[in-house]
C-alpha cells in the first residue's frame, strides 16, 4: 500500500517540532542556533534567505548530516539547535523528521517555510548580500 505526500507530511508533523515564524525570529542571531536553508540556489537567488542561514540543498541532507559519510559537514556536529526551512514548509518538515531519525538533535522547522517567514515580517538577506558575507567568512 502506498501513501501520498499529505500523509507523509502529517506523519512528520506529529514527530517534529514546528516553530511559528515569530518563534523562529526569536532564535535568529543566537550563537546556539543555526538556520538551515533547504531550498535550491534558484529560490535563494529569486527570494533571498534568512540572514546568516547555512545552505544545504535537500538532496545533500543525509550525506552531510551523517558523521560516517565522506561528505559529512562538521557544522552538523556542532551541538547547535538546527532550524530547517524551505519555501512552504513541506521539504523542511520531512527533512526535520529524517534528521531526527539520523540522530541530529535538536532540530525543528519553520511552519509555512520562508514564505510564512516573509509574511510575518522576518528579515531577508538578498542573494548578493549573502554572497558578500560568505566571501568575507572564507577570507583569511
Amino acid at each position: 500500500m502506498s501513501i501520498n505526500h499529505k500523509t507523509l507530511l502529517d506523519q512528520a508533523r506529529v514527530e517534529i517540532e514546528e516553530l511559528t515564524p515569530v518563534d523562529a525570529m526569536a532564535r535568529l542571531g543566537r550563537d546556539d542556533t543555526l538556520f538551515v536553508d533547504l531550498r535550491d540556489w534558484l529560490e535563494i537567488e529569486r527570494d533571498g534567505a534568512v540572514p546568516g542561514a547555512f545552505h544545504m540543498p535537500r538532496g545533500n541532507l543525509e550525506f552531510w548530516i551523517d558523521p560516517t559519510s565522506p561528505y559529512h559537514k562538521p557544522i552538523f556536529a556542532s551541538g547547535k539547535r538546527f532550524v530547517f526551512y524551505c519555501s512552504a514548509g513541506w521539504r523542511s518538515a520531512l527533512s526535520a523528521q529524517t534528521a531526527q531519525k539520523m540522530g541530529l538533535n535538536p532540530v525543528c522547522h519553520i511552519a509555512g517555510g520562508f514564505g510564512a517567514w516573509r509574511e510575518a515580517g522576518g528579515p531577508v538577506e538578498s542573494a548578493a548580500a549573502r554572497k558578500t558575507r560568505e566571501a568575507k567568512e572564507k577570507a583569511p
